[in-house]
């Protein structure tokens, strides 16, 4: 499972790559975030005709709390900011700021015992490791300069803006 967890991971970089270049092609990030989630309908329906997956459950989905609905909007969020942000950071750039804010609110979560999980305290320990990994991300961003991107002018003006 944990290689399984790893290629996922792997595949995230390449996909901001993807969506950011598809964002410059068609003229705005929404419509490359809405071609990206139209993929992936395509390619969830087939599957889920393959596995041959029972009916959703429309009653038990209608009674969970609203937050419960908010991970395609949080998926949104996340495209636009990919294909927004990977051409001015870098892939290493913008992915070591996502896994230090996943991390940050994991641990939050975690603590909280929020979205129906168990509690587990925020220990020093636990702190200090995900310090660790945001000092981790000031690293990576100081020491890669920023990109300008093509057509933005304050960017190519200034190329320490990031």
């Amino acid at each position: 499972m944990a290689c399984a967890a790893l290629l996922a991971g792997a595949l995230v970089p390449f996909q901001a790559g993807a969506n950011a270049a598809l964002g410059r092609a068609l003229g705005h990030p929404l419509w490359a975030a809405f071609a990206s989630l139209m993929v992936s309908l395509l390619v969830v329906l087939p599957a889920l005709w393959g596995l041959r997956a029972q009916a959703p459950l429309l009653a038990q989905a209608a009674q969970m709390p609203l937050w419960s609905w908010l991970g395609g909007v949080a998926g949104v969020i996340y495209i636009t900011a990919a294909l927004v942000l990977t051409p001015r950071l870098g892939a290493s750039g913008f992915i070591v700021c996502v896994i230090a804010g996943q991390v940050l609110a994991s641990l939050l979560i975690d603590h909280h015992g929020l979205m129906g999980l168990t509690p587990k305290p925020a220990t020093w320990s636990r702190v200090a490791g995900v310090l660790l990994i945001v000092v981790g991300m000031w690293v990576v961003q100081s020491a890669t300069p920023a990109q300008p991107v093509a057509g933005d002018g304050a960017s190519a003006a200034n190329p320490d803006r990031t």
